[in-house]
């Protein structure tokens, strides 16, 4: 019973997208830390937070049923009704936090758009439906949306004058996440197919995929190494790589697994793992 209970609790807690909210408030919590020294505003977390929660609840709730659906999928789709109350939920917080940041207007306008986009080929529309023959596709687009909504934004918002280490630091998250997202459109390459939904890893066969994989995993490495360059301490580069020796080492197993776990937790986690170190370590 409580072993029941407990797993109702988890699936509740990340299936409807708040651990992934979570996740979005370290990264840009770190990003402050790391470039500015500083702490976020709390308007920008909690706008943020809410427009987490409103995109990914409206993703699922557009998403249909899978060709191998998943537990992950099955949950959804018993959950429709949530993941709809958790979407307007996030849409009046978001739109509230927004109010405080007007100043920023097209900077998080900007952000929205590219939300949305990543979702509207899911739309029942035919102009929306075309996005999903758009080569390339929603790999880079997802990694982009996370990295300019997690670290050019705040940079944005905070009126930093751009420095080669920001460059260096975006680039290195950019890799690390298109790996990961890599991961994740492996798995879903087959319900991509089915729909028409054309990207990298649609394209490519299992040894093209997985040159992309290192190729950017390695790229993530020598852009956090090149932090060194500006300065930055040996202690904080060492806790930015660990992720990536992570990811790594996942990479073969999360290929053959389709634990929902695996893919919703633990590796979705490792986008604010480094984070979460830094607030262990309190650095």
């Amino acid at each position: 019973m409580g072993r029941s209970l407990f797993r109702k609790i988890v699936d509740y807690f990340v299936f409807s997208s708040l651990y992934l909210a979570i996740c979005a408030v370290v990264m840009i919590w770190q990003t402050f830390r790391l470039l500015l020294g500083t702490t976020p505003p709390g308007r920008l977390l909690g706008f943020v937070f809410f427009a987490t929660i409103c995109s990914y609840n409206f993703h699922w709730y557009l998403t249909p049923r899978s060709a191998e659906p998943s537990y992950r999928v099955v949950w959804t789709h018993h959950h429709k009704t949530l993941h709809f109350v958790l979407y307007l939920t996030g849409l009046v917080g978001a739109g509230v936090y927004f109010l405080y940041l007007l100043p920023w207007f097209f900077a998080l306008c900007f952000a929205g758009f590219l939300t949305f986009l990543y979702s509207a080929p899911k739309l029942p529309w035919p102009i929306f439906r075309r996005l999903q023959h758009i080569a390339i596709g929603k790999t880079i687009f997802l990694a982009f949306v996370w990295v300019y909504v997690t670290t050019v934004l705040p940079l944005i918002i905070e009126g930093a004058q751009w420095h080669p280490s920001y460059v260096l630091f975006t680039a290195s998250r950019l890799f690390f996440i298109y790996a990961l997202c890599i991961i994740f459109d492996y798995r879903d390459r087959e319900d991509d197919r089915t729909q028409g939904i054309k990207s990298i890893i649609t394209i490519l066969d299992d040894k093209g995929i997985d040159r992309v994989f290192w190729a950017s995993l390695i790229l993530f490495f020598l852009t956090s190494f090149a932090l060194s360059i500006y300065h930055f301490p040996a202690f904080y580069i060492f806790l930015l790589i660990i992720p990536g020796f992570i990811l790594g080492g996942l990479y073969r197993e999360s290929k053959r697994s389709t634990s929902d776990y695996l893919y919703y937790i633990l590796l979705d986690g490792l986008v604010m793992f480094s984070g979460l170190l830094m607030l262990i370590f309190r650095i």
